[in-house]
Parts: structure tokens; C-alpha cells; sequence
């Protein structure tokens, strides 16, 4: 990885990480619902929806700092689905990044509405952004993350994904999966980053373009792991999937072809951003970090 690219991810990791617990300390709510919230948020990973707010803003000059609320919204919203896709009644999973789940330390009930005040409580900090954001971009902002979050988006795919186990799907069906289940939250990220840098037409079209491919490279590079991945790296046991009779793009094409796939949303993605005129280098860069991370 570039020295670059590093030297970004561990500052935009360390404002969000610094951010967050800010957020949710200032909130006047229970104090066990805060330290239930505070658990997940806290327990890592690579932070990459907000990496991704950033970089879009950096692309067109903006500073970091802009967006450093939105990210944090974006970043409950992914703890928040994490919190309840490991509740029982979906994944029924008792470890995420090598810590209990949040349901096996503070209990189910807790665990839900701990991850109903991460949604709810992201927009509010949409709606209290500082009068550097107008209040159009603020309606933008929360219409492009509630589509992404929302039935027609990561709900919808989850409950897609939920209905396809145990059963042998098309590629289109996985793709539908993967664009929704993945994909929107992290396309919320990049068109979050464009509307706050005021973006214009063409570049907006552009970048939900290159935002989607950069879903599907993301996802499809999670499938390739899950069959030749490092146990230890990503946090759970290689061919989990297979195992669990979740269709894949490797089992479905085969690993090589899936290889292929990768390699060919990569170039669309790049195809996109070049299109643009904006400093496009952390983009791309990240892109490729997605395509090539090891967990």
C-alpha cells in the first residue's frame, strides 16, 4: 500500500474514532443504551464508508473536517445493521472482530434498540450539521442515506439475501444482493462526499457510477477471501459460506472467473473516475485497497 494511501487511512480512522464517542456521550439517554451503542462503535474495523466521504471530498479540494459528521452518520448506520444482523433471529453470530457480539454482553432486547438509536440517531446528526452544510444539501443528504439504508436499499438487500440461502441463485440474483445488501451504504458514502464538495450534474452521475462498481469489487473481493483468505485476518473461518450453502460469485462461476469479475468492475470503476475532472489518484487508490485488502 502506498505511503500515501496509509498515511490517509490512519488520519481519516483516528477523526472518526476520535468523533464518534464524542457524539454518543453528548446524547441525554440511558447511560446502559450509550455504553451498548459506544460497545460496537467501538469495536474497530476498517472504517472504510467514511474513508470513502473523504476521499470524494479531498478528489474536489474539500478538507476532511466537512464531512466528518456525515461519516460518523454513515458509520452508526453500518454499526447498526451489524448489531442486528448478528442477533439470532438472522446470523445468530457470538463473536464479531474476535469480541462478543453486542446481544451476548448486554442481552437482545438492549442489543436492538441499541442499534435503533445508531439509525435514528445518525439523521439527527445529519439535521444539526453546522450552517457550513445549506439546508439543501442537508435534505440531500439524508434522502441519498435513507434510500441506500432503507427497504429499497440494505434492508431490502439483507431480506433478499435472508430468502436466497439454501438455494442456488443467478448471477443476476447475486448481484441484486450484493449491490443493495453492500453496495448502497457504500455508494451513500461517495455521493454524501460529492454533495457536500457541490458536485455538479455530471460528476454526480459519474461518481454513483464508479460507486457501484466499487460495491460489487467490494463484496466480490469478500467472497474470494472467504475461499482463500487467512482465517485469523478475516475473523472468521474460510469457506463459511460454502458451508453455510450461500451462493457466492466463486461457486457460481468458479474462483478464477471470479478473479475475472473483480478485475473488470475494477477497470469500469477506474473508467468512471477518469472521466472526471477532479484530482481522482486517492479514489482510485482506495479502489485498489478494496480490490487487493487481505481481510
Amino acid at each position: 500500500m502506498v505511503k500515501e494511501l496509509t498515511t490517509f487511512l490512519k488520519c481519516s480512522k483516528q477523526l472518526i474514532e476520535k468523533r464518534l464517542p464524542e457524539h454518543i456521550n453528548a446524547i441525554q439517554a440511558p447511560e446502559q443504551l450509550k455504553e451498548a451503542m459506544l460497545y460496537s462503535l467501538n469495536a474497530g474495523g476498517k472504517r472504510i464508508r467514511p474513508a470513502f466521504v473523504f476521499a470524494t471530498l479531498q478528489s474536489f479540494g474539500v478538507s476532511m473536517e466537512k464531512g466528518l459528521d456525515v461519516a460518523c452518520a454513515l458509520e452508526m448506520i453500518h454499526t447498526y445493521s451489524l448489531v442486528h444482523d448478528d442477533l439470532p433471529a438472522m446470523d445468530d453470530d457470538d463473536l464479531r472482530r474476535g469480541k462478543p457480539t453486542n446481544h451476548k454482553v448486554f442481552g437482545e432486547a438492549l442489543a436492538i434498540l441499541a442499534g435503533d438509536a445508531l439509525l435514528t440517531y445518525s439523521f439527527e446528526v445529519i439535521a444539526n450539521l453546522d450552517a457550513a452544510v445549506s439546508t439543501t444539501q442537508k435534505v440531500e443528504l439524508i434522502r441519498e442515506i435513507s434510500q441506500a439504508a432503507g427497504p429499497a436499499g440494505m434492508v431490502g438487500g439483507q431480506v433478499a439475501d435472508m430468502a436466497g440461502e439454501d438455494q442456488q441463485l443467478t448471477l443476476d440474483e447475486l448481484i441484486f444482493i450484493h449491490q443493495h445488501k453492500t453496495g448502497d451504504l457504500l455508494t451513500a458514502s461517495v455521493m454524501s462526499g460529492a454533495i457536500l464538495s457541490g458536485a455538479n450534474v455530471d460528476e454526480m452521475k459519474q461518481l454513483r457510477n464508479f460507486s457501484r462498481e466499487l460495491g460489487l469489487i467490494f463484496q466480490i473481493k469478500d467472497d474470494i477471501l472467504d475461499v482463500e483468505g487467512d482465517t485469523v485476518l478475516i475473523g472468521k473461518p474460510v469457506g463459511s459460506d460454502q458451508n453455510n450453502n450461500k451462493s457466492t460469485y466463486p461457486n457460481l462461476l468458479g474462483l478464477d472467473a471470479a478473479k475475472q469479475k473483480l478485475s473488470e468492475h475494477i477497470k469500469l470503476a477506474k473508467e468512471y473516475i477518469y472521466d472526471i475532472e477532479i484530482d481522482s489518484k486517492l479514489l482510485v487508490d482506495l479502489t485498489e485497497y478494496v480490490a487487493n485488502r487481505d481481510h
